[in-house]
């Protein structure tokens, strides 16, 4: 019988720290409130040289309920505008399954993101789909639903392409990219679409969902995201780079242990740099 991501995540939360009194303490009270700023380089194929140190903050899994506060959601909104990234990247699960009482304020919260080359969201899978666009677009960001956008920085056009996490085969995608002929970027919550993205040798997928784990065991690791190519961080697949922010809240268990929570961001840089980054898998 497959257990569910649930179910793995409330047993590993039992095996783990059932017994350590002070372990799960922590996870509760100190560690998922402890945001950082993750900065890295994202090495990506056939980058133009007007691309190179462009810098994409990333923001994703926020999770706002009774348990990520307000205050939780604006802690990672100014540490990402501290940050001044060019352009910002909302990935997804901005509440928990589809709560509409915390969708107003999760999309002010996030209103003040703003940078030169724009904000733009993509939706996860535990997002309704009308009221949640609705309530970001309302607010500011860009919501790409299975579409493409572009945008142009110092004459380089970059393609945007955001899809929904039900969206999964290949040719749903490929239609995405008729036309695009810039340096394509899928906007992707769930990272088991890499397989997708380089088979079809879009160069970058920017994702979240995995929560990094949010409960990443002594010698075990993260139980819970074992099945996804990437955990979190920078993977590769063929000529496809990917990163995975582990994000900002937590689901199913209001807890974090050896995985607190994080904003990206991600500098470009040419493909010539990805001997020096993670492999996928």
């Amino acid at each position: 019988m497959r257990l569910s991501r649930r179910a793995v995540l409330k047993g590993a939360l039992a095996a783990g720290v059932g017994g350590v009194t002070g372990t799960g303490t922590y996870g509760f009270l100190y560690e998922r409130h402890q945001l950082g700023v993750t900065r890295a380089s994202v090495a990506v194929t056939g980058l133009p040289p007007a691309l190179a140190n462009l810098r994409i903050g990333l923001l994703t899994d926020v999770h706002h309920s009774r348990w990520v506060s307000h205050e939780d959601v604006v802690g990672a909104v100014n540490a990402l505008m501290a940050e001044r990234p060019d352009l910002i990247v909302l990935g997804g699960d901005y509440v928990t399954w589809g709560d509409r009482r915390y969708l107003g304020p999760v999309a002010e919260a996030l209103a003040p993101l703003t940078a030169p080359h724009g904000v733009f969201a993509i939706l996860g899978n535990h997002d309704d789909d009308h009221p949640t666009a609705t309530a970001l677009s309302k607010n500011g960001a860009v919501v790409l639903r299975d579409a493409r956008t572009r945008i142009v920085v110092a004459d380089a056009p970059i393609d945007l392409v955001g899809i929904r996490y039900w969206t999964r085969r290949g040719a749903d995608i490929s239609a995405l990219l008729r036309g695009a002929n810039g340096t394509v970027m899928l906007l992707a919550h769930d990272p088991r679409r890499l397989t997708e993205a380089a088979g079809l040798g879009i160069p970058l997928v920017l994702s979240g969902h995995t929560h990094g784990g949010q409960i990443v065991l002594p010698g075990v690791g993260a139980v819970a995201a074992a099945k996804f190519p990437v955990v979190a961080g920078l993977g590769r697949q063929n000529r496809t780079t990917m990163f995975v922010s582990r994000g900002v809240g937590t689901v199913y268990v209001p807890v974090r242990i050896n995985c607190p929570p994080e904003v990206a961001v991600l500098t470009l840089t040419p493909e010539e740099n990805f001997r020096n980054q993670s492999a996928a898998g």
